[in-house]
């Protein structure tokens, strides 16, 4: 009888722990534009071969993860290895966007500092730089990445934008509760 009552002890012990570690399934973040559908050409009016300059495109994100203090916002071409490097060209970091956002609007201002707080960089400086992939060969993915974090990051700018976002995605290690993606594709127009 002892040990019916230490085997039964033993199961509701393991059945009581696998119950509590079920963990309630929040859904994925998610980021969207009305300037394009994902995985679609990007209109020229958010590019480099817009005759009036490129303007950013609203960006909106659903489902944060709860404790989010903080976004950081990567606009990338992966298909450009810049300097024979793993590196791709970054065309917008923005970081230290306030944990309370749901959107971005078009056409952020230009500077290093914006008026919320955030900061921004690009290879072309302190603003938003549109895709710019060359006529001759294949559309370029240029890809939108918002990251949830748990920590706000007043780092200001680096010397340069490749040190800058060295020096971003190292501070987010350790604090990203979620991550989203968008993509458009690009290239200028013959």
């Amino acid at each position: 009888m002892k040990k019916l009552t230490i085997v039964f002890a033993s199961l509701i012990s393991i059945a009581s722990i696998a119950f509590g570690q079920r963990s309630v399934q929040v859904p994925p973040m998610r980021l969207t534009t009305q300037a394009f559908a994902d995985g679609a050409i990007i209109p020229i009016k958010y590019t480099q071969a817009s005759p009036d300059g490129a303007v950013s495109p609203e960006l909106s994100w659903t489902n944060v993860p709860p404790g989010t203090q903080s976004f950081v916002l990567w606009m990338h071409d992966v298909d450009l290895a810049l300097n024979k490097t793993s590196e791709d060209n970054l065309h917008w970091l923005v970081w230290n966007i306030s944990g309370r956002y749901t959107a971005l609007p078009e056409k952020m201002p230009i500077g290093a500092q914006l008026p919320d707080s955030s900061y921004q960089i690009s290879y072309a400086g302190p603003s938003y730089r549109g895709p710019g992939a060359p006529a001759l060969g294949p559309l370029h993915h240029y890809i939108f990445e918002l990251f949830a974090l748990d920590i706000k990051l007043n780092e200001k700018a680096g010397s340069t934008a490749l040190e800058t976002k060295a020096n971003i995605f190292k501070l987010m290690q350790g604090h990203i509760l979620g991550k989203a993606a968008y993509v458009g594709l690009f290239h200028r127009p013959q």
